[in-house]
């Protein structure tokens, strides 16, 4: 029977270095904060348990990390990686297998990690490295003459000729908890830094005959930490250049593949354009066809196949029907709906409306709180108004209604199928079917009027 995965994140640590209130691992890459990142990985390893060491800044780190699939230790002191692993000993099984991430380290492969913990039997540990040209801040790999892994060593406490290895250790370790329980409680903190170092394992785990296998990533990104914000920005963009190709892959056109931003799941189909600065949040569709123009904002929306999303727009928590057309400057809240072959124009926002088939509402109006059948022609400068200061009422538009432009439907009222709105209307009652409604002082022209002058 496989030994059950528990995997320990540490994110006890200050990260004094980002010049920031905030704890370190909830800074951000790809809109998610950078330990979301690990936790999410950590699930799709199919984990039994996930531990969180957390420290500086604990609370806002619980607080923003709402999680019943989380069980979290508390390291008050900052005493090393070994000591912020042996804080959660407590609550590992004897027969697990243990994975040791970093809440600072967001961008590691599951494929990667999967293969690491395969490593880890009775005799054996897998331990995780990578080469670099500049290895600089980093422990290095001893190997002996048979190039078998025997220590690491941290840089503050290395010879000259170590520090010519390249090879370094990521600080992502695969490890029994039976080895664990047994290592931890042996380590020492006689070293440059006067900290108990998890590393050291390593030793511990030669000197016993222990296997320290080693597994490498695919690129030194999925491995590299966040000390500073300059790290944090190289991470965003090896990040959303590989969220590009993708895209490309799967059958969009990016008209600059360094100037889109994915930042939530993006499902696409085929023969997708999407021009400059567009940004994708949360959940996402695209179906095929589709067609986004420069700096758009997509927020947990839909868009179905052949829609044109033009320049400027925001969709935010909407749907959006096929070959249906909107903006440019146009913006759908949360609860928007349009069926297929709907136009919503330049300066219009949408909120709560449910726009039916063939509907247009083209320019400078406001929609919210409302319901629209088919076919319907909504004209420039109208609004619907469904607040009254503490509550919100519905407007609902009959098929077929034409409403002329410069108009207000005060909420609630219903206009009937077939009705048409005078422009420059205040509408506050309903509407029958094929009726017209005109709401609007009656003109006067008065002759020879003279314009006030100043005295």
């Amino acid at each position: 029977m496989t030994q059950p995965l528990h995997v320990v994140i540490l994110a006890a640590g200050q990260g004094s270095r980002m010049k920031s209130a905030l704890p370190k691992v909830l800074h951000k890459v790809a809109g998610r904060p950078m330990l979301h990142h690990v936790i999410g990985t950590a699930r799709s390893l199919g984990a039994t348990g996930i531990h969180g060491v957390i420290g500086h800044g604990a609370d806002q780190v619980r607080e923003v990390t709402p999680a019943d699939d989380i069980q979290w230790a508390l390291q008050t002191e900052q005493l090393g990686t070994g000591h912020a692993v042996a804080q959660a000993l407590p609550q590992l099984p004897d027969d697990a297998r243990v994975l040791i991430l970093y809440g600072d380290v967001p961008l590691t492969r599951q494929d990667t990690l999967a293969h690491l913990a395969d490593q880890v039997s009775d005799q054996s540990i897998g331990l995780l490295t990578v080469r670099l040209d500049n290895p600089d801040g980093y422990g290095r790999i001893l190997r002996d003459a048979d190039n078998k892994v025997l220590a690491i060593v941290e840089q503050k406490d290395a010879s000259a000729e170590q520090l010519a290895v390249n090879e370094v250790n990521t600080g992502i370790l695969a490890v029994s908890a039976r080895h664990l329980k047994d290592w931890l409680p042996q380590l020492s903190n006689s070293n440059a830094q006067g900290e108990y170092y998890l590393t050291d394992v390593i030793s511990m785990a030669v000197e016993r005959g222990i296997e320290v296998k080693v597994a490498h990533p695919e690129t030194e990104y999925e491995v590299q930490g966040v000390n500073n914000r300059l790290q944090l920005a190289e991470l965003e963009r090896w990040y959303q250049l590989n969220e590009a190709r993708r895209l490309m892959t799967e059958g969009a056109t990016l008209a600059d593949p360094a100037r889109v931003d994915v930042r939530g799941p993006l499902t696409i189909g085929q023969d997708i354009t999407i021009d400059i600065n567009v940004v994708f949040e949360g959940e996402v569709t695209l179906g095929d066809g589709v067609s986004i123009g420069p700096n758009c904002l997509i927020r947990n929306a839909s868009i179905a196949k052949g829609a044109v999303i033009e320049a400027n727009s925001v969709i935010d928590g909407a749907q959006v029907g096929e070959s249906a057309h909107i903006g440019p400057f146009a913006r759908l809240r949360p609860g928007t709906e349009l069926a297929r072959n709907t136009k919503v124009g330049n300066f219009v926002e949408t909120k709560k409306a449910i726009v039916g088939e063939g509907s247009k509402i083209n320019h400078l109006s406001y929609v919210g709180d409302a319901e629209l059948g088919r076919d319907v022609n909504v004209g420039a400068g109208t609004i619907t108004c469904n607040y009254d200061g503490v509550n919100k009422f519905q407007t609902r538009i009959g098929n077929g209604v034409f409403v002329g432009s410069n108009s207000s439907l005060v909420a609630p009222v219903t206009i009937a199928e077939g009705a048409t709105i005078g422009a420059g209307s205040t509408i506050t009652r309903d509407v029958e079917p094929e009726e017209l409604a005109v709401a609007r002082g009656k003109q006067r022209n008065i002759q020879n009027w003279q314009r006030p002058r100043k005295q």
